[in-house]
């Protein structure tokens, strides 16, 4: 593996403390765990907008540069040396060999710069053909990474429901993806460029988490804030 490039930056963000970890929550929707030098990412779906042009839907296919730029900026900024994605990296099997030859020059150099390890998802269950460890889930310091969430998890991340918290405040409303925990079960917001979100209010995440326990970061623009789960609302 070749020397790694990307250098810390010091920053100031809340602390989500995760099952006895602590872990550092970015605004793009990156969780970096600084006792294990590892930024966590889900659901990037790289080439989404190309899948879709693919079946005749004529959209903008710069997503997959997009979240590259995210990607490498937060790799930057935190100095990690390894990188787990936990699922669903790409939005179909077959969309690595959809890449421009920009974006996979630019996945060659992260492969070679950072330990990479791709988690299976429901989107890309089968291993890829670019650099890195392809794998189904993976322990780390007790805790398990994988793309779904299960009831009854104790010790889990992961991704796949794209949480966003809806929160209402002062006659204000806000929406914005989040990450979501009950100290159990955390489930981290989508990465991707072109990805949307799911409300955690909805019946999709019926019975996964303790709600007397739940804590919820959302994204801003620069930060993440802690949001009070009485503060949520539907929509």
């Amino acid at each position: 593996m070749s020397q790694v490039l990307y250098q810390a930056e010091i920053t100031e963000t809340p602390v989500l403390r995760f099952a006895g970890h602590n872990f550092e929550p970015l605004p793009s929707g990156a969780l970096y765990w600084h006792a294990q030098e590892t930024l966590l990412v889900a659901d990037l779906h790289f080439e989404k907008m190309a899948s879709f042009a693919r079946r005749g839907q004529m959209l903008p296919p710069y997503d997959t540069a997009m979240t590259l730029s995210r990607l490498e900026g937060d790799l930057r900024r935190t100095g990690a040396k390894r990188m787990i994605s936990l699922g669903d990296s790409f939005h179909r099997v077959d969309a690595s060999s959809l890449l421009t030859n920009s974006d996979r020059m630019r996945i060659d150099t992260l492969t070679e710069t950072v330990d990479c390890i791709w988690l299976s998802g429901n989107h890309d269950p089968a291993p890829h053909a670019i650099g890195g460890t392809c794998l189904t889930d993976l322990e780390v310091a007790g805790l398990t990474l994988t793309h779904e969430p299960s009831r009854g998890a104790n010790g889990l991340i992961c991704g796949h429901l794209h949480p966003a918290a809806h929160i209402h405040i002062q006659g204000r409303s806000t929406r914005r993806p989040c990450f979501v925990h009950d100290n159990r079960l955390l489930i981290l917001p989508a990465y991707g460029a072109s990805t949307g979100s799911i409300n955690i209010l909805s019946p999709a995440f019926v019975g996964l988490l303790n709600w007397p326990t739940v804590q919820v970061t959302m994204l801003g623009k620069d930060r993440t804030y802690p949001v009070s789960p009485n503060r949520l609302v539907r929509g």
